[in-house]
């Protein structure tokens, strides 16, 4: 190929790029070291509005929440969505519809998702499995105002919603696996658990890093679902690191945008730290 022809057909990429994310994250870090009204030219304020978000317990807490339910969710992601694959790929003819029926709440836009999810525990729309609770225990559990039944509401509303994707990557990592090897295992003794554990695990090993990496990005930036799922949120403790930007830039009577931005500097390195580890071995994996 002609230089010219891979520069002609590289630059409009490039354009986009620069465009869509070196701009705004440009932007967004010069932000971050200025006051800014909205339009009006920003104040270079150097470090301030970092101080005054590392300061401030509710950053603090946003973090703790955003983090720990990151944890939570991809580690049951993880092993659901393994179950869950390994299940599909001994179904037959039946394998295709019964992908089309799982993927279902994974296109369904997530605040859309996470409201229809919302009734079944809101008793004012008839809420089943609030009203299931209610009679095995005798007991009327507030999803929406108490801290831990609110955390998990979020988190299974979250698992719902991003089980399907990780069964889906997984499913195609087994599909991948020789059948010769896994053959081979139960020949020399291996059955049930072990194969999985000592054959299966290790042979897509790259697939699940994949999905961990991806699954920790999206429940990092989760936002949407918050608004249907936990409309008190900044006061009972399970604001996320994105809701928490949103309401100092965009809510709560002010114009925080510089604030605002050093969060998002801040939330795009606590992305990068935890990453980072996956990452690794993916590409020391993919050396070998």
């Amino acid at each position: 190929m002609r230089r010219r022809e891979f520069l002609g057909l590289v630059s409009p990429s490039l354009l986009v790029m620069f465009g869509l994310l070196v701009f705004p994250l440009y932007k967004t870090v010069e932000w971050s070291l200025q006051q800014v009204n909205y339009g009006e030219a920003g104040t270079f304020v150097g470090l301030d509005n970092y101080a005054d978000a590392l300061t401030d317990p509710r950053f603090g807490q946003a973090v703790l929440f955003t983090v720990g339910i990151s944890a939570v969710v991809v580690g049951v992601l993880l092993v659901g969505g393994y179950v869950l694959a390994v299940l599909v790929n001994g179904l037959g003819r039946s394998r295709a519809w019964v992908l089309g029926v799982l993927l279902v709440s994974y296109v369904v836009p997530n605040v859309v998702g996470a409201t229809m999810f919302s009734w079944l525990f809101d008793s004012n729309f008839g809420g089943v499995v609030n009203y299931l609770i209610t009679q095995l225990t005798g007991q009327e559990i507030l999803w929406f105002t108490e801290p831990w039944a609110n955390r998990l509401l979020v988190g299974l509303n979250t698992v719902w919603s991003m089980l399907p994707f990780a069964m889906l990557v997984i499913l195609a990592g087994l599909q991948g696996v020789p059948a010769e090897v896994v053959e081979a295992a139960r020949i020399d003794g291996a059955a049930g658990w072990r194969v999985h554990w000592h054959v299966i695990v290790p042979s897509i090993r790259g697939v699940l890093t994949f999905t961990a990496i991806i699954s920790i990005m999206d429940v990092l930036r989760m936002f949407d679902q918050l608004i249907p799922l936990s409309p008190q949120a900044p006061q009972i403790g399970n604001e996320s690191i994105m809701l928490y930007i949103y309401n100092i830039a965009f809510q709560d009577g002010g114009q925080q945008l510089g604030l605002g931005s050093a969060v998002n500097v801040l939330l795009i390195i606590l992305i990068v730290l935890l990453l980072s580890p996956f990452i690794r071995d993916m590409a020391k994996e993919a050396r070998q």
